[in-house]
């Protein structure tokens, strides 16, 4: 089964990360594609930064690929011959809104389907916009992402 794991990754969080491997292990292919999400103010990273940190976290994870596109995610699991849609749930509160965009993904699809995985107890607190605005302020951030993102975070806040 190939999957495809989505989502702004901006930046790219052990959660995510956690997600990604336990995600390697459950299907023979897991696509991380980074969607354009119209309704994000601003981002922190350029599309083609958060690609190039998720190749460095994941990259060498064999059957980790990691992608972008500027569309609806249906229409990028249609394009690349994929079989579901995978999604990490942290808390209650992630599950309302990750069940309306399965339904409706499934509802304009003709059939694709959602696979939620729960986050790891560890990571559950953790989300990338969290971690934005501790880094912003000057806060470290060492323990919500791994090293590499640490240092484009310090690097882009620098600037």
């Amino acid at each position: 089964m190939k999957v495809v794991y989505p989502g702004s990754f901006d930046p790219p969080t052990f959660g995510h990360l956690d997600v990604i491997k336990r995600g390697s292990e459950l299907f023979s292919e897991v696509h991380v594609c980074i969607l354009h999400n119209s309704s994000k103010k601003s981002s922190l990273f350029s599309v083609e930064e958060r690609v190039n940190m998720l190749k460095e976290v994941a990259g060498n994870i064999p059957n980790v690929f990691v992608d972008f596109y500027d569309g609806l995610l249906i229409d990028y699991v249609k394009s690349r011959n994929l079989d579901a849609i995978i999604r990490g749930l942290r808390e209650i509160t992630d599950f309302g809104e990750e069940l309306r965009m399965a339904q409706a993904n499934r509802s304009f699809s003709g059939g694709i389907e959602t696979l939620f995985l729960a986050a790891d107890p560890t990571h559950s607190f953790i989300s990338a916009s969290m971690v934005r605005e501790f880094a912003s302020f000057g806060k470290t951030v060492e323990q919500f992402v791994p090293e590499p993102v640490l240092l484009k975070i310090n690097e882009k806040l620098k600037g």
